[in-house]
């Protein structure tokens, strides 16, 4: 139980009254690897998502948590959609890739996979009594959506706390799945003010019908990463791979958020000596100089390091602007951008997927171009990395965005400007390739919200220092599998019960 890692039944009763209740809702619970390879799911519950909605609460689309649904977010692909952006749009001769996020069921969004994969160990342990207990999901925005879609389906009591400036369309979507307003708990400040979100989880926390489900601490979001986003980028890659022998994958880039994500570059790692990188906001530069300050690259918590980044297997810190992330929002998704971007030659096939990156997804985009620069990859070299949402998010920041700085009318010659100045002109300024005492910096800071703060034991802590720490993590998943299925078993549903309510 140290750190929050189950290997065993804690509490039967409690299992048996989540049994009961799985049974009365008909969920199937898919496990890990069932996730990150669909193709092993039941044959019925495959079938059976062909007439369920992606988007509607209902038992069979658990299945459809995972990178291979199609454009149209109804059936399975062999390869994850991806984007590989070109040279014309770039500026570097780097492959770019963008594994697209916003065909996960429910909210558009991969965040739904680590909220799954944070609650099920607990289901199975008789660790969370989904009868009695809320399911708290502390969240910048897309986590805590993930959570209540997992929540309602499951048919327990989910609530969401997030900072009270994330985008409009945010809370719109939880309006329509909280069983009450006060459901929804707005803590102060925006993307960088985590600390008040966890100040307010302390609170609930007192009362124990309150579970505190914490993204950002929690392991079941590093290891749904690793088991399934990792090899989902891998399977990218091989197809690519298999079209040029020549190929490497030279670089993984994502931004730091929950840092979940950044466990597919421990995976990448482990097998191909991919090297890691993690993105910020350069008006947060928390990783890059232990600083502060707040920004709009929604989607990326500052100012802490969270306690599942692995630290030390972090190659290089970049710094991203949300100048830019805000102002290329409006390019990908207006008429004078979409304009723009013919006038340099980028393909209608790539300016059509534009819209598929949100605004942290912008920013992974970015930092990948800089680091092509900063190591000056060739077209040999592959970077991935990944749109965690897209824009349909952020449909009001790019209006607001609009409307304050260009009086609500946005041209050709300002969305040239934007163009100009923060992709073909990216620089690599605010890039750190960290040394073992840049780790060990980064390591320490987060000495002050763990232990001193979160009161995480200076052991628990410090063990994560330690390679062979993450490495036995691994461990945990084929063990989590074993027990979804033993509670799949118990609940006594088959796969051609969910079916018949499909």
């Amino acid at each position: 139980m140290s750190l929050g890692l189950i290997s065993n039944v804690e509490d039967r009763a409690i299992r048996q009254r989540a049994v009961d209740l799985a049974r009365e809702k008909n969920v199937v619970l898919p496990t890990f690897s069932e996730l990150a390879e669909p193709w092993r799911a039941p044959a019925d519950i495959r079938s059976s998502l062909d007439r369920i909605a992606p988007d509607e609460a209902h038992p069979a689309n658990l299945f459809r948590i995972n990178w291979y649904n199609d454009r149209r977010r109804q059936g399975f692909i062999d390869v994850p959609l991806y984007v590989e952006l070109p040279e014309s749009f770039t500026g570097v001769p780097a492959r770019i890739v963008v594994a697209l996020g916003f065909t996960f069921p429910m909210i558009g969004a991969h965040k739904v996979l680590p909220a799954y994969a944070c609650l099920a160990p607990r289901l199975v342990s008789g660790l969370f009594d989904p009868t009695r207990q809320r399911a708290i999901w502390a969240s910048t925005g897309n986590y805590c959506r993930g959570g209540l879609a997992v929540s309602n389906i499951l048919g327990c009591h989910g609530v969401a706390v997030l900072p009270t400036g994330m985008s409009q369309e945010r809370f719109d979507w939880l309006e329509q799945w909280v069983r009450s307003p006060e459901d929804i708990i707005r803590t102060p400040g925006t993307e960088a003010n985590v600390k008040e979100i966890y100040d307010k989880c302390a609170e609930l926390a007192q009362d124990p019908l309150n579970e505190i489900v914490n993204q950002f601490s929690e392991f079941g979001n590093y290891l749904c990463h690793w088991r399934c986003t990792g090899p989902a980028l891998e399977r990218v890659f091989d197809e690519m791979q298999a079209a040029d022998s020549s190929l490497r994958l030279a670089a993984y880039v994502s931004a730091s958020g929950s840092s979940g994500t950044l466990a597919a570059g421990d995976y990448l790692k482990e097998k191909h000596g991919t090297r890691i990188a993690v993105v910020e906001a350069v008006e947060c530069p928390t990783l890059l100089k232990n600083g502060y300050g707040d920004h709009n690259i929604q989607g990326i918590g500052d100012k802490h390091v969270p306690l599942i980044h692995n630290v030390m297997n972090t190659d290089v810190v970049i710094g991203v602007t949300d100048k830019a992330t805000d102002g290329l929002n409006a390019v990908f998704n207006t008429d004078a951008g979409r304009q723009t971007l013919q006038k340099h030659d980028v393909p209608v096939a790539t300016i059509y997927d534009l819209p598929k990156l949100g605004l942290s997804s912008i920013a992974n985009v970015l930092g990948a171009i800089k680091l092509a620069k900063e190591f000056d990859l060739g077209p040999q070299d592959v970077i991935v990395t990944v749109a965690t949402d897209s824009a349909s998010l952020y449909e009001s920041e790019r209006q607001q965005y609009i409307d304050s700085r260009y009086g609500g009318d946005f041209t050709v010659v300002d969305a040239a400007e934007i163009f100009a100045r923060y992709l073909i002109g990216a620089d690599t300024k605010d890039l750190l390739e960290t040394t073992h005492a840049d780790r060990e910096r980064i390591f320490n800071l987060g000495y002050f919200t763990w232990v001193e703060q979160q009161g995480v034991s200076l052991e628990d802590f410090d063990c994560r220092k330690d390679q062979g720490f993450w490495h036995s993590l691994q461990d945990y998943v084929p063990i989590w599998d074993e027990m979804i299925a033993a509670f799949n078993r118990d609940t006594g549903l088959k796969a051609d019960k969910v079916r018949s309510i499909a």
